[in-house]
C-alpha cells in the first residue's frame, strides 16, 4: 500500500471515503489522501483538517494520517479508521524500518506502540524543543533540535531505533563548518 497527499480531486475521479472526527473545534479545512494498493486500485481518503503527513507501515499493516486537526490510525488493507485522537500537535511523523510509527510534539519524540492514547516518550538527554526530523541512517533517524530555554544550542541528534536512545551526533571539526 501506499499513500500521498494529494490536491482535491474531481468529483468521480476516485472511489472517495469521508474520515472525520466530531468535534466543535474542528478546522474548515480537509487533507485528501490516495491510497493504492499492490493491484495499482487508488481510493481516496478524505481527512478532516490541513495536510501534515502520512506514513503506511507495511510490517504492521497499518497507515497514520497527521493532520492539523486529528491524527488518524488506519488499517492499510480496509482503510477503516482503527482509532483517531483529535487537536494533536504533532509535527513530525515517520515510520522505522520495522514499521513502528515515530511521532514528535515540540519537545518530545513518541514511539506508537499499541495506541495513540498510550504513546511511549523516548528520553533525551537534555529537554528538546523544535524537533525535525531530518534522514535515516539504517536504523538510526538524524533529526535536529534546539534546547529548551538555551535556543542559541541547535543540535544534530541521532535516535537509535533498535534500542530507542537519542545521543547528540559526534561530529568532527569539518562536519561543523
Amino acid at each position: 500500500m501506499k499513500a500521498e497527499i494529494i490536491n482535491q480531486p474531481y468529483s468521480g475521479e476516485f472511489e472517495e471515503r469521508i474520515y472525520d472526527v466530531e468535534s466543535v473545534w474542528n478546522s474548515q479545512s480537509w487533507t485528501w489522501i490516495k491510497f493504492t494498493d499492490e493491484s495499482g486500485i487508488e481510493k481516496v481518503g478524505q481527512f478532516r483538517g490541513f495536510p501534515k503527513d502520512v506514513k503506511v507501515s507495511k510490517q504492521k499493516n497499518e497507515i497514520l494520517v497527521l493532520t492539523s486537526d486529528c491524527a488518524f490510525r488506519m488499517d492499510s488493507l480496509e482503510l477503516n479508521i482503527i482509532e483517531s485522537e483529535k487537536q494533536a500537535d504533532y509535527g513530525n511523523l515517520e515510520v522505522t524500518p520495522n514499521g513502528t510509527f515515530i511521532l514528535s510534539e515540540y519537545s518530545d519524540i513518541y514511539k506508537l506502540e499499541n495506541s495513540l492514547s498510550d504513546l511511549q516518550i523516548i528520553k533525551s538527554p537534555f529537554e528538546m524543543d523544535m524537533i525535525e526530523f531530518k534522514s535515516w541512517n539504517g536504523n538510526i533517524l538524524e533529526f535536529e533540535c534546539t534546547e529548551i530555554a538555551n535556543y542559541e544550542r541547535n543540535e544534530l541528534m541521532e535516535l537509535n531505533t533498535t534500542d530507542w536512545t537519542i545521543k547528540i551526533k559526534k561530529t568532527t571539526p569539518q562536519q561543523r563548518v
